[in-house]
This record gives structure tokens, C-alpha cells and sequence, in this order.
């Protein structure tokens, strides 16, 4: 390396424009190395042992982040955030428009199997957190807001990766994005909780859940109906619909970066209200499939690199498997006890498994709060940060396992390695 370096300062004394030798990899650059390497990591692990592409993603964003190797610093992970939570907020754009109103309507035994194991997991981790982890009322909200949700882009990336239609795979992408909609709804609520205790300011404690919940509402709304209106003067299906769909999702997530709003909260919405609202099916038969993939391999790496493994000690990595129990319990144990009329038991249990995962949106649920009380929440908010680095790697086998014991999946062609 030096000779390379000396090389290089005697022709700057030749070739004025040469810039000085770079003693790092652009952060840019290193940030587009790791990308690459994330995709083979996940192909290989895909290909050779079986397992969701998903984790070799994390994989790699783990091993290069700040909590082992290094190679990612928090300067570079800060930089990387917002194109990472554009990815998010695309794939529940997509989360959203899963969510099926009119199924809803016809079988409202669905909206009480979300109810059942969102509430029974909030309650499990809220007195888990509060007796066995000693947090604070606050904190043990938060952390029970933060993790009651399924991982939305977790479920429907494998869905998408074992090609799964039928009863347990559809349900299991309904009940995630109502429990996703009922936890954005809690989150808000928690952020007063959270105001209440720290500060005492109960006017913020008040306004900041309601400007959170209709900014989210509203943003959406309005970005849906223009993304309709504006779609509606081309081709079904057609690219520069694609195109429209993409813009005005970035769109909304300026606005929300702009007026302090939760970008997941404002992109589910807007997807929501596209189902909602498209009764000419203007967009119902445009999605970003191939795209899809493409989100997963920034996000997953990007959240794999947030994950604090160097703060994972014994005591702490109990405790974060305790809540991982307590939640799958709980979660398992609500999808069983509703839908009896409706799904067979067998069904029931491999919907209770699908759900499971707990991925990128507990981890940017963890940062707004981080944002707002940062003194605090970094250590505060260690546990369900925890137990989302753990489920990282497990969430997508469990949801795999689950659609492909229901005979739900394509299987792979003969001679593929699995």
C-alpha cells in the first residue's frame, strides 16, 4: 500500500488535479460494496442451506455495522437511514393495499383474531417489560408499542419468495397489516404516555398524538388521491403508472420528514386509502414486484448495521429472549382462541406461527422516540431493540415454515438446490 501511495504523490506532483490519496473507502462506495455483498450472502444462504434471503441481508448488515466489524460507522448508518426508510415505507405502501376492507366486512371474526393477539401482546410485554425488566410505566408502553406488530415487509417478502396463495397466507398478510394499523395507533398514544412521564408537559402529552395521527391520516389520504387522479390518465398497468406510484410514495415521505411524521404511518395509510379509495381499479393491478427485492436488500442490510450486538450481554439477551416468548405466546395464543367457525385449528396454528415476525418497524418505531428523548430512550429502548436484532434472523424461517407446512408454496424446480 505505501508503494501504491508514493506512486500516487509523485504524479501529483506532475498532474495538478489529482486529489489527495484517499486514506478511506467513500462511504458511498463502501455503502454500495455492502449492498452487493448482502445479495450474495442472501442468495448463497438461499440457495444452499434453505434459508429466507432475508437473513442473509441482515447478515451482512450486522457483521459490517458498528456492533461488529466496523466497517459501517454511525456517520455513514445516518446517512444510509433516509434511503432506508424510503424502502420501508414503500413495502407498507404495499402492506397497506393488503388490506382488504371488504374481507373485513364479511368475516369480521378476522378483525377480532387482530384484536385478540394485538392486545394480549401488548398487555404480555407491557407487564414483562414493567415486572421482570423494571422499566418504567412509559418505557414499558413503549417497548409493548413497539413490538406488538408483526414486520410487515418480513411477511410479504416471504410470501413473495415461496410464491404462497392460499387461506393461511393471505390471513396471516391480513392479520399483519391490522396489527400493524392497531400498533401505529398505540405508538401515537404512547408517545403522550412517554411526554407525561418524563417532562410532565401534558399540552405536548395531548397534541403530539393527534398531530402523529392526522398528519399520518392526512398525508396519506391526499398522496393516495393524487397518485389516483393522476394514474387515472394512463395505461392500466403500465410503466409510467408504476412511475406515478413511486413518485408521489417519495413524495409523502418529504412531506412527513418535513412536518415531523412517522414515514411508516403516512406510506401504510396511503396504501390503505388506495384500496380504499381505487374503486375503478385504476391501481389495483400495479405493484412493484421486481422492486420489492430491491427496497428488501437496502433496508434489511441498513437495519441489520443499526442493530446493537455490542450491547448484547447475558442478562440482556435473556431478557430480550423472555419478551421474544412472552410475545410469540401471546400472539400464537390469540390466533388460536378466535376464527373457529371460519379456519381449522391446523390453519389457526400455522397462521400464529406466520406472524411472528418482528423486524424493521419495531427498529424505526425505536429511532422516532430515540429522536425525541435521546438521553433517555437509547437505554430505555435497548430491549425491544434486542429482541428485533434476535427475531431478525428468526422471524423469516417461522414464516416460511408456516406457509410452506400449510402447502401453500410453489416448490422449487427439479434440481434446484434448496
Amino acid at each position: 500500500m505505501s508503494i501504491v501511495r508514493q506512486t500516487w504523490e509523485a504524479l501529483q506532483d506532475r498532474l495538478f488535479f489529482l486529489p489527495p490519496f484517499p486514506e478511506q473507502l467513500d462511504p458511498l462506495a463502501l455503502f454500495a460494496l455492502l449492498l452487493v455483498a448482502g445479495l450474495l450472502v442472501g442468495e448463497a444462504l438461499f440457495r444452499a442451506a434453505g434459508l429466507s434471503r432475508i437473513v442473509g441481508y441482515v447478515l451482512a448488515g450486522a457483521l459490517a455495522g458498528p456492533g461488529a466489524f466496523g466497517w459501517l460507522d454511525r456517520e455513514t448508518l445516518s446517512m444510509a437511514k433516509p434511503v432506508a426508510d424510503a424502502a420501508l415505507g414503500l413495502l407498507l405502501l404495499e402492506t397497506g393495499r393488503h388490506l382488504d376492507l371488504g374481507w373485513l366486512k364479511a368475516n369480521r371474526s378476522l378483525l377480532g383474531s387482530a384484536a385478540a393477539e394485538s392486545g394480549l401482546a401488548f398487555v404480555g410485554i407491557f407487564v414483562f417489560a414493567y415486572v421482570a425488566v423494571d422499566l418504567s410505566p412509559g418505557w414499558s408502553a413503549a417497548t409493548a408499542a413497539i413490538t406488538m406488530a408483526s414486520a410487515p415487509a418480513v411477511v410479504l417478502l416471504t410470501a413473495e419468495e415461496n410464491r404462497a396463495q392460499g387461506q393461511v397466507t393471505q390471513r396471516t398478510l391480513l392479520l399483519t397489516a391490522i396489527n400493524c394499523a392497531l400498533s401505529f395507533v398505540v405508538f401515537a398514544i404512547v408517545l403522550g404516555v412517554v411526554h407525561a412521564e418524563q417532562s410532565g408537559d401534558w399540552f405536548n402529552a395531548l397534541t403530539h398524538p393527534l398531530w402523529v395521527v392526522c398528519g399520518g391520516i392526512g398525508i396519506g389520504l391526499l398522496c393516495a388521491r393524487l397518485a389516483l387522479t393522476l394514474a387515472a390518465r394512463q395505461t392500466k398497468g403500465s410503466v409510467a403508472q408504476v412511475f406515478i406510484l413511486v413518485a408521489v410514495a417519495l413524495l409523502a415521505i418529504g412531506v412527513a420528514r418535513m412536518f415531523a411524521v412517522p414515514v411508516f404511518l403516512c406510506l401504510f395509510m396511503m396504501g390503505a386509502a388506495l384500496n380504499l379509495a381505487d374503486r375503478d381499479k385504476v391501481l389495483a393491478y400495479t405493484g412493484l414486484p421486481q422492486g420489492h427485492w430491491i427496497l428488501a436488500i437496502v433496508l434489511f442490510v441498513v437495519t441489520g448495521a443499526m442493530l446493537p450486538l455490542d450491547d448484547l450481554g447475558w442478562v440482556m439477551g435473556i431478557q430480550a429472549l423472555g419478551l421474544i416468548i412472552v410475545r410469540g405466546v401471546a400472539k400464537f395464543a390469540g390466533v388460536i382462541a378466535t376464527g373457529r367457525h371460519d379456519l381449522p385449528i391446523g390453519k389457526r396454528r400455522l397462521v400464529g406461527i406466520g406472524i411472528q415476525p418482528l423486524s424493521a418497524t419495531a427498529i424505526f418505531m425505536a429511532a422516532e422516540l430515540t429522536s425525541i428523548y435521546p438521553e433517555v430512550s437509547g437505554q430505555a429502548l435497548l430491549l425491544p431493540l434486542l429482541a428485533a436484532a434476535l427475531m431478525e434472523f428468526a422471524g423469516p424461517q417461522l414464516c416460511k415454515y408456516a406457509l410452506q407446512k400449510a402447502g401453500e408454496t410453489e416448490p422449487l424446480p427439479p434440481g434446484r438446490p434448496r
